[in-house]
């Protein structure tokens, strides 16, 4: 699935340099899945968080969660990155925050928050060397689900080195210390924003993350025969003044 159908404007921010030459797809087909899971794997090892394996791939029981869409980001062709983007609702609660974090998630669940649930946040060493922006432009679907969604909170499970990043562009605070992550050899803290209040800032502090409704359409909306949500609980949260068609 390719989102940039439409013409975009350059950004002058980081991540603009590489953003017409990006693109975003959902992970589909054996091939691609079998490319992800090697990046996984190659990703994992190179930042000591697994060790080494024979399969040399890494997967996990939730990517095939029917809240979750995992995307692979492409540039110029090549799959550089990945990020796997869970909808989590009162009805469903599919995720591996929801298995950490139980705890501090069913709650707001419970109250009827939509949470976006970013996971599996992973870049090829080599080409994370080449494009320094490719964080902003991974994290960016996030953001762009929150959108699509009508998100009370948005998500990240991140580790210590990593908080600095989520604080300064998603606002987020950490809202329960580190927690052991299934097979991975370092703990993961769980960080939050109250996507409402902080959506404004985000955008005027990262123009990048402005999005389209026909991009958000093309990364998230699901034919009638592999639905996730029924239309009504995919709010409108059109401000036309402040997400224009980039």
């Amino acid at each position: 699935m390719k989102a940039g159908a439409e013409p975009r404007k350059p950004l002058f921010v980081r991540g603009a340099g590489l953003f017409d030459r990006v693109d975003y797809r959902v992970i589909e087909t054996p091939e691609e899945r079998d490319a992800l899971y090697l990046m996984r794997y190659r990703a994992y090892l190179h930042g000591g968080l697994i060790l080494p394996s024979e399969s040399q791939r890494v997967s996990d029981r939730y990517d095939d969660a029917p809240n979750a869409w995992t995307f692979g980001i492409y540039v110029d062709g090549e799959l550089c990155s990945s990020l796997r983007v869970h909808v989590l609702t009162q009805e469903s609660r599919t995720s591996y925050a929801t298995e950490l974090f139980g705890d501090v998630l069913h709650p707001r669940l419970d109250r009827g928050e939509v949470i976006i649930d970013p996971a599996r946040f992973v870049a090829d060493p080599e080409k994370a060397q080449r494009f320094p922006e490719l964080p902003y432009l991974t994290v960016r679907l996030a953001y762009l689900a929150c959108e699509y969604f009508n998100a009370d909170t948005g998500l990240a499970q991140v580790r210590g080195e990593h908080q600095a990043f989520y604080r300064r562009v998603f606002l987020q605070e950490t809202i329960a210390e580190p927690r052991s992550f299934p097979n991975v050899l370092k703990k993961v803290a769980l960080m939050a924003c109250d996507f409402p209040a902080v959506r404004e800032r985000v955008l005027t502090r990262f123009p990048i993350m402005r999005s389209s409704a026909f991009e958000r359409r093309m990364l998230f909306e699901r034919p009638a025969k592999r639905p996730f949500f029924p239309s009504a609980v995919v709010r409108s949260f059109e401000r036309p003044s402040i997400v224009p068609n980039v």
